[in-house]
């Protein structure tokens, strides 16, 4: 293939939407109250302006060797953090466009990333590679059960993963756990993925402990030895009605056969624990250094594997059942799960989760003993009227200081409410069986309102648990996703005032509205109950939608002022951040390393990039140019930093943060900058630095 399929947005423009102008216009606390969001991009007196990067710590997650290093799962990563370091829009001459769905039922619901920067999204019960940046989604490569198996089940793509082969792992619908090969040695998409493994969990589960077990895989995971873990289980599982789940793990030496061409038994190797009557698993997934963690409808268990499934701690916690509306309430919808309805998500340190007790406690656990270490209540200020039910995954950032920053957020009513009914059957994976049909058609005004931040912070004496900030005004579905590289939060919804379904990017430290990025007032817009997808290329958000579109936000950096009719693709253009120490000892970055794809360069060009973020005066500021073989070197040809439109800076001027500018130099095919060996293309890589010693 010409290129790796990163999941950008169209260049040829699918639909230009409503978004007032090219780039947003940051607002400050002073004229953005919370409860008044703002979203005009506009001018500010020296030119456009856009949100001053302002880079948190990389999240502390310990790579895990048996997974890929990329945003491998929905939750982003293996602690199911819902944090990316990979840099988000931040408003310089943005917009929004959409990518037609023409194949599947409803556009990809969910996506994960392989090392290659490969989308892996669900595509008619299978999966695929896809490629977004056209006006239509188009797959380079896919496995679909009724097409290329035996058919009759399907893929469980919202807890399948990426390992570090860059094979998809995932549960299917039957009860099997397939390995996907989906390129060959030399990095090429398979049209048709390759099952490398299909290993049987139900008819081993039968013969090791008996019939009557739920028979719903639902979740799986690596642990940091290469133990494969699983749990059954699904939505709405009622103590009282009985129903027994199981978990267990596959172990590393059967999983590894495919490394060492050693055939290894399944029987030998497939370990099973049974739950209690009336527990099972309502969510995903995850694991650290210490173990597997799986949260059932009753208890939070941390298990390692000791030649069989060994339970280092069981904690058991409270739930008030199922949350369903009331009559009169003016919701239609309700909760989903029985007991909590996040996923565990872990930090090095801690185990953290929601119970489902009225009002919902936020707990956090010992990673090392399962003790209670903090708890408090959340989203407990809304009012009496105001139901509450936490069904997504929370968002858990860690610094690397030990303590956990925590978005949680309310989800009443998206639930359909016939999932209370005594026959209904939650593994039926479907939007009709599982959400609420007014919520599908008519929007958030069926969604209750609350966003919270809580802070568990590590102290000497232990941690402690405090309220940062709160939100009554966002009604959100998405699972809110957190940014390291520009240090804000991201997220898909609707005002409820104009009925237009935008995105929003609010300030991690204070919740309030920065940024707001309007889409449609379409009621198909409606993100589906989906999270919202940070493109680890460094220049896309993505939220599917109901109206069969994928919509996609980009920041436009690009552009050749000699050409002024030639466009450059936003998906031609990608943003990384880099480690302090990536230019030495004598300079560090002063930005991202922003690169970009000129196709049909036959002649000496002027290419300007768009940053932002810089302040002091030009004279600080040195670029380098990463080369062919990756290596940073300092620009050794001409080259300047402009304002916004061209007219270069002189070397005393005052720079601002918010303000953009230019970096301008030439690029020609085969220079020394050019990173590519095709003719008639070249792809550039810069990025701005200072004096360590002036640094920060």
């Amino acid at each position: 293939m010409k290129k790796r399929l990163f999941p950008l947005c169209a260049a040829a423009l699918a639909l230009l939407l409503a978004c007032q102008g090219c780039a947003g216009q940051p607002t400050g606390p002073e004229n953005s109250p919370a409860d008044s969001p703002v979203s005009s991009p506009a001018a500010g007196p020296e030119g456009r302006t856009a949100l001053v990067p302002h880079p948190l710590p990389a999240k502390a997650v310990t790579p895990n060797p048996y997974m890929a290093a990329s945003d491998n799962s929905i939750h982003n990563d293996v602690y199911a953090t819902d944090v990316t370091d990979a840099v988000a829009p931040l408003g310089i001459y943005s917009r929004v466009t959409t990518s037609t769905e023409t194949q599947n039922i409803h556009a990809p619901s969910a996506a994960f990333y392989d090392s290659k920067g490969n989308a892996i999204t669900p595509f008619l019960g299978g999966i695929s590679i896809t490629d977004l940046t056209g006006d239509t989604i188009q797959r380079a490569g896919s496995f679909v059960p009724a097409r290329d198996s035996e058919g009759g089940y399907a893929l469980q793509i919202s807890y399948s993963f990426v390992d570090s082969s860059d094979h998809v792992v995932a549960p299917t619908s039957h009860g099997h756990i397939l390995v996907l090969q989906t390129m060959d040695e030399q990095g090429e998409i398979l049209p048709v993925f390759e099952p490398l493994l299909d290993i049987n969990v139900m008819e081993q589960a039968a013969a090791h402990l008996g019939e009557g077990f739920d028979q719903n895989l639902l979740s799986i995971v690596y642990d940091y030895e290469g133990n494969l873990w699983f749990t059954t289980g699904g939505f709405r599982i009622y103590p009282d009605r009985q129903s027994q789940g199981f978990l267990g793990y596959i172990s590393r030496s059967y999983m590894q056969q495919l490394q060492t061409g050693q055939q290894v038994s399944l029987e030998d190797n497939i370990f099973f624990y049974p739950l209690e009557p009336g527990e099972g698993a309502e969510n995903g997934i995850a694991a650290n250094e210490d173990g597997a963690v799986i949260l059932t409808n009753l208890a939070c268990y941390m298990l390692t594997a000791e030649d069989g499934v060994s339970v280092s701690w069981r904690t058991s916690y409270e739930s008030s059942g199922a949350n369903d509306a009331q009559e009169g309430s003016g919701y239609t919808g309700g909760g989903l799960a029985w007991g909590s309805g996040t996923s565990p998500t872990l930090t090095r340190d801690l185990v953290i989760f929601t119970d489902n007790q009225d009002p919902i406690q936020l707990i956090a656990l010992s990673s090392r003993t399962g003790e209670i270490v903090a708890q408090i209540p959340v989203l407990d200020q809304l009012g009496e009227d105001v139901p509450v039910s936490v069904e997504n995954s929370i968002l858990v950032y860690d610094p690397g200081d030990g303590s956990a920053s925590v978005i949680v957020c309310n989800w009443f009513g998206a639930g359909n409410s016939g999932l209370a009914d005594p026959d209904a059957d939650s593994s039926i994976q479907s939007y009709d069986n599982i959400y609420d049909a007014n919520w599908m058609s008519q929007g958030n005004v069926y969604i209750a309102p609350g966003v919270e931040r809580v802070d568990f912070v590590k102290t000497d004496g232990g941690y402690t648990a405090e309220k940062v900030w709160s939100r009554a005004d966002i009604h959100e579905t998405t699972m809110i996703k957190l940014s390291t590289a520009t240090g804000y939060l991201y997220g898909y919804w609707q005002d409820l005032e104009s009925g237009m379904w935008v995105y929003e990017v609010l300030d991690f430290d204070s919740g309030e509205t920065l940024l707001r990025m309007d889409v449609s007032q379409a009621s198909g817009y409606n993100n589906l109950a989906v999270g919202v997808i940070p493109d680890p290329g460094g220049n896309a958000l993505y939220c599917p939608t109901g109206a069969m579109e994928m919509v996609c936000w980009q920041d436009v950096l690009a552009y050749l002022p000699d050409s002024p009719a030639k466009e450059i693709p936003p998906a031609d253009t990608g943003r990384v951040r880099l480690a302090d120490d990536a230019l030495g000892a004598d300079f560090q970055p002063a930005g991202y390393l922003t690169s970009v794809t000129v196709e049909n360069l036959r002649e000496t060009q002027t290419l300007a990039l768009r940053v932002n973020g810089l302040e002091g005066s030009p004279a600080r500021y040195t670029l380098f140019f990463q080369d062919a073989a990756g290596a940073l070197r300092e620009m050794s040809e001409p080259w300047s930093l402009c304002a916004d439109g061209g007219q270069v800076l002189e070397a005393g001027a005052r720079l601002a943060p918010e303000q953009i500018y230019e970096i301008r130099f030439s690029i020609s095919d085969g220079s020394q900058a050019d990173q590519q060996e095709a003719k008639y293309e070249g792809r550039f890589a810069v990025v701005l630095a200072r004096q360590a010693a002036e640094a920060g």
